[in-house]
């Protein structure tokens, strides 16, 4: 498998800075708990732009606030890329 690096969700530190729950933030985007909750531990495996666009809406912040690309360490480019 290749290694392209990672993308990281900061949702967890943005509610703790502004403050908010993830049970105000389910309510105020209207999507269930557990899938805010998915997202707050960094749990998912594909990124829904509606809920994203909701989330930026309600936090008052774009989404690179929220999304963080961590590059894969190595010290030259996977040779079939």
């Amino acid at each position: 498998m290749k290694k392209f690096g990672t993308i990281q969700i900061k949702l967890k530190e943005i509610l703790e800075l502004k403050g908010i729950t993830r049970y105000q933030l389910a309510k105020a985007i209207h999507v269930y708990y557990p899938t805010v909750n998915k997202w707050y531990h960094n749990d998912i495996c594909s990124i829904d732009l509606n809920i994203l666009a909701k989330i930026c809406y309600v936090l008052e912040c774009s989404p690179k606030d929220i999304l963080k690309y961590e590059a894969f360490s190595s010290p030259s480019p996977p040779e079939d890329f």
